[in-house]
């Protein structure tokens, strides 16, 4: 269930004081700092965020941090506002030398590359996929935690031709930079993978009247329906609708639509919905996972993919800067973003299931799941698929 604004900054609040400077940083500190959204629309996404964050840093800070020096987190609110997260930008890399920095949304990403550039002294990333940010050369000093929208959809697409070849797969997104993102990219995959995309659906992206576009899927009759751009609503009305009208077409979305915690509440509706996830899910104990064995230790209850997201991207903060270090090279964009595309067959401890390489500004590694109404919970649909190999 996705957290109210009031409860959001409540857990925030409880989390203590990472949303504050220290009163005094140590001259040799590696900090990472964060416009994060712990109020507002995206608070769900934020909260878990900020958690996933504090607890990689607990772990690598109990480790004895990066060759002995500590690793410091400092933070605020962004309520998801593109001119806020730019200033708390300003505020925390006025406050402290920053070298690693979380943003909050493709806006923010884009807004502050620029400055990110002329600086050249942090290496950033955050909550976006956005396939735009997927450039190095026009994003040198960011990447994101996962695959981009595109690759998420090459992933699902990858899946679906596995499984069914010769498809005919429905595309359904908002009216939305987010929403259109993967859109055209992903029509041409499609083709090349011999899937037939039979009908391509635009909502508005708070659409509650969906039995106009449930008629055009019904006439299209597609095997697979790909939902981007949303959280939540519209999903489950598509999904009770088209139920009743006996189509037999098979529900997918992308990593924003997957928390474990969106579906028990849709109930038997929601009942084989599928989609890409980068991560292993928080109660998933298939294999070795000495870090989610660790998660479970610290935090006894669900944590979100959000969270997973922001651990991850903690992880690979920490070790950017640990080979630049042991290098002895300065800790700045250039050489943390090398540092970065330096890391090959890299394990994450089970967060990703597989080994993971990095050689631009994403990991296009996923894994597609299926909810699984009778026990509530997402499960494994495939094996984990790694782009380009």
């Amino acid at each position: 269930m996705t957290l109210t604004r009031r409860s959001a900054l409540a857990l925030a609040l409880a989390a203590g004081t990472a949303l504050a400077a220290p009163a005094a940083l140590a001259a040799d500190d590696i900090v990472i700092a964060g416009s994060i959204p712990l109020t507002g629309v995206f608070a769900f996404a934020g909260v878990g965020v900020h958690a996933g964050i504090q607890d990689y840093v607990k772990i690598a800070n109990d480790a004895g941090g990066i060759e002995g020096r500590k690793i410091t987190y400092v933070a605020e609110d962004t309520a998801y506002k593109v001119d806020q997260s730019v200033a708390v930008f300003n505020k925390l890399t006025g406050a402290n030398k920053v070298h690693l920095y979380y943003g909050d949304s493709t806006g923010f990403a884009k807004t502050i590359n620029p400055e990110l550039n002329r600086r050249g002294s942090i290496l950033m990333a955050g909550a976006s996929f956005a396939t735009e940010l997927n450039d190095p050369k026009a994003y040198p000093n960011q990447f994101m935690a996962g695959p981009d929208y595109t690759e998420m959809f090459g992933i699902l697409l990858q899946h679906i031709a596995k499984v069914k070849p010769g498809a005919k797969v429905a595309f359904v997104n908002s009216d939305t930079e987010f929403g259109r993102d993967p859109i055209a990219p992903s029509e041409a995959m499609a083709k090349k993978l011999g899937l037939d995309v039979v009908v391509k659906i635009v909502t508005p992206p708070t659409a509650v009247d969906v039995s106009t576009e449930i008629l055009k899927l019904r006439r299209a009759d597609p095997d697979f329906t790909i939902f981007h751009g949303y959280v939540l609503a519209p999903l489950p009305e598509f999904m009770t609708q088209a139920k009743q009208l006996g189509l037999k077409t098979k529900f997918m979305g992308t990593f924003w639509s997957m928390d474990n915690s969106l579906w028990p509440k849709v109930g038997d509706a929601a009942d084989g919905y599928m989609g890409v996830m980068p991560y292993r899910y928080y109660f998933d104990t298939e294999g070795k996972s000495s870090m989610l064995e660790k998660i479970r230790a610290m935090r006894p209850e669900y944590q979100s993919t959000p969270y997973m997201q922001g651990f991850l991207t903690a992880m690979l903060f920490v070790e950017s800067a640990r080979r630049t270090v042991k290098a002895g090279k300065e800790l700045n964009g250039a050489n943390l973003k090398a540092a970065l595309n330096s890391i090959e067959n890299f394990d994450t401890g089970g967060i990703i299931g597989t080994p993971i390489t990095i050689k631009g500004n994403s990991i296009p590694v996923g894994r597609v799941y299926r909810f699984d109404a009778a026990k509530k919970s997402m499960v494994a649909e495939s094996d984990w698929i790694q782009l380009g190999k």
